[in-house]
């Protein structure tokens, strides 16, 4: 199952369209897309605007492929569930967000294992189906919990600023 997610910040037509398309092209792969706020409505594949936080996690876990906007959170939930994870950027140009932050952040998980960015929807679309056939190296994934090490410097540094006043 491939699933896909604007995120719940702002629309991302451009991206749904062509997770929609995709789906059109490729009937026999199961696709769900969550379309936050957008205007385009898929026509080929179920949808939902938003959904409840345990339904979306799950959903990521589900997947075999994980396709989203160059979000934070939706890098970090893809490398918490170490599902392989296609993004797309949103940018300033195309009035996809105020500012072009997304590209910074693309380029600063390119190399990240497990993670394909990709500049523009016929990238996307190819990249959809290569990854079902020949899937990325497994990502190492990330702790949901803090290493006592940084738990420990967390309560130093507090300690010190309650001495501090």
């Amino acid at each position: 199952m491939i699933f896909a997610s604007v995120g719940s910040m702002l629309p991302f037509d451009r991206l749904v369209k062509a997770v929609d398309d995709w789906a059109a092209a490729n009937p026999a792969c199961q696709v769900f897309i969550q379309i936050g706020r957008g205007d385009y409505e898929p026509r080929h594949a179920p949808w939902t605007r938003i959904m409840p936080a345990e339904e979306y996690r799950r959903r990521i876990r589900d997947s075999r492929l994980f396709v989203a906007h160059v979000g934070m959170g939706s890098i970090l939930q893809g490398l918490e569930e170490r599902r392989q994870m296609l993004l797309l950027p949103r940018h300033q140009a195309l009035k996809e967000h105020t500012t072009d932050h997304q590209l910074h952040t693309a380029k600063r998980f390119k190399d990240t294992p497990g993670l394909l960015i990709v500049d523009d929807v016929p990238a996307l679309q190819a990249s959809m189906t290569e990854l079902l056939e020949r899937p990325l190296a497994a990502s190492e994934g990330i702790s949901t919990v803090a290493t006592a090490p940084l738990i420990a410097g967390v309560a130093d540094f507090l300690r010190a600023a309650r001495g501090t006043r």
